[in-house]
């Protein structure tokens, strides 16, 4: 079995077309990735799709099959990465990642911890959803991350740096906002802005706050970031309930106010992949604890 049997394998799953993933990923001719697919599955002694007139649909053995082949895609970009890293000791560099808006609070202290210890080190920063940032890490495009707990990634380790409870953020001039806090139950009835899968951690913790709360709510629609959320709440006069950091980005026609009663929260972590030896890392998680006093110290 080759490489490319698996990404081959991988881009048919996902287009669930033969012909769209020879012509548009592969760019190769649909009989010749035919035939790589029947030698493939030849090769692991399982059918792993069958074919229609409507396209392709994965079996039961297809489907366990897609998650390792992904995962072994993943490693060897990793071990590449590595390498390429290791071709060049002479350069100190440290890449971190940082879930969007979370950079506000916990950039300039990570930059003083690193600039403190390492003044000539290259530091590179990006900010992204947490899973693509759980994604980066498993491939070894970052060294560190702020992020959710991810649950579909346990070559991650994760370190806890901050509770974050849950606000709910309404127009400004919302009748609800002369509450010093907000029942949830007052918000059962309201447009409901939810969250999309790219953020599935902070979907799972609204889930189940309102199942707890005993509310049956069906958002009238999912936002893909803080920004899009805000302006959904500001354009269809709806609410939405999100971490305390949103606050951050507030316009002037949307504020927050506490939910009354038992507050969820949501974790925010510093994740690595546990296979990462780099010295770097290692004096990095050595000061996570100055890390999370000198931010705490900042915004409480």
């Amino acid at each position: 079995m080759e490489l490319r049997h698996l990404r081959y394998f991988v881009a048919v799953a996902e287009e669930g077309s033969l012909t769209v993933a020879a012509e548009q990923r592969l760019h190769t001719a649909q009989p010749s990735l035919s035939r790589q697919m029947r030698d493939l599955e030849y090769e692991v002694g399982a059918q792993l799709m069958t074919r229609s007139a409507r396209g392709v649909e994965l079996t039961a053995a297809g489907r366990a099959f897609l998650d390792h082949a992904r995962l072994a895609l993943a490693q060897v970009e990793a071990a590449g990465e590595a390498a390429r890293r290791a071709a060049q000791p002479a350069k100190l560099s440290f890449a971190l990642g940082f879930l969007t808006g979370q950079e506000m609070d916990w950039l300039p202290e990570a930059m003083r911890i690193l600039r403190d210890e390492l003044p000539n080190i290259e530091v590179t920063v990006s900010s992204r959803y947490s899973p693509d940032l759980a994604e980066a890490l498993v491939r070894g495009k970052l060294d560190v991350a702020f992020l959710r707990p991810e649950l579909h990634a346990p070559d991650l380790v994760f370190r806890p740096v901050a509770k974050e409870p849950l606000v709910v953020v309404l127009p400004s001039d919302h009748p609800l906002t002369s509450n010093d806090a907000i029942r949830v139950h007052d918000i059962a009835d309201e447009t409901f802005i939810g969250v999309s899968n790219t953020a599935p951690v902070l979907r799972a913790v609204i889930d189940e706050y309102l199942k707890r709360s005993g509310i049956d709510i069906t958002p009238d629609h999912e936002a893909d970031n803080l920004s899009m959320a805000i302006s959904l709440v500001a354009s269809t006069r709806g609410v939405a309930l999100l971490p305390i950091y949103a606050k951050n980005f507030l316009p002037w026609s949307v504020v927050s106010r506490p939910l009354e009663g038992e507050v969820p929260t949501i974790d925010l972590v510093v994740g690595h992949h546990r296979a990462n030896t780099s010295a770097l890392l290692k004096l990095f998680l050595s000061r996570i604890d100055d890390l999370i006093a000198r931010v705490s110290e900042k915004t409480h």
